[in-house]
């Protein structure tokens, strides 16, 4: 028989550049489970019927203008949002994979598990400014001034979806069970402190 896991599902929430993917690696590998993110839009695009490259495109953000044009066509009986739909497919496939034991990263897994009543362990990953700065700079090598403007933008589109969909704040610390600075423990130590809890 299978030893059953302490935690059956295991969610990463992050900020740009704090480690999301590479933590959720070292989980995956000392835990012995698979873990998903990118990857995860295949099967929504399954679900859904809009491509991977759309859902990648507009998976985890809202931006200011289509914000603005939701909240005065939402009354409107003809108006349904692309995000709605992309939405529900994501939700639908993390709720389809969270029935084996996994680790998600992103999609408001943590939000949709408790919605659903599925228990889950959700740890938050966030870093300072500055050193994300420094780490999109040389992941994407740009100059520290366009990788600020990145991290800025694609931050306030994160919040804004997740505040839209998932009713709470990003990052609020209430809502996980464990919130780690990467800038200060590095993703080693994150992947060994975690394993330690988890195992």
């Amino acid at each position: 028989m299978a030893e059953k896991k302490k935690y059956q599902v295991i969610t990463i929430s992050r900020e740009y550049y704090a480690g999301g993917r590479s933590i959720a690696k070292r989980l995956s590998e000392a835990l012995d489970i698979p873990w998903y993110d990118y990857d995860l839009t295949e099967l929504a695009a399954k679900i859904s019927g809009y491509s991977e490259a759309e859902i990648r495109d507009e998976g985890e953000e809202l931006g200011k203008l289509e914000n603005i044009m939701e909240k005065i066509l939402s009354g409107a009986n003809f108006y349904t949002s692309s995000h709605d739909e992309i939405y529900q497919a994501q939700k639908d496939a993390v709720l389809e994979l969270a029935k084996k034991p996994c680790i998600i990263v992103g999609r408001g897994a943590d939000a949709i598990f408790k919605e659903a009543g599925i228990e889950s362990f959700d740890i938050f990953l966030y870093a300072d400014l500055e050193i994300r700065v420094q780490r999109t700079a040389a992941k994407k090598g740009i100059d520290e001034a366009k990788a600020r403007k990145f991290l800025e933008k694609h931050d306030a589109l994160r919040e804004r979806y997740y505040k839209k969909y998932m009713g709470k704040t990003f990052g609020a610390s209430h809502n996980y069970s464990i919130c780690l600075d990467t800038g200060v423990i590095d993703y080693d130590k994150c992947g060994e402190i975690l394993t330690n809890i988890l195992k």
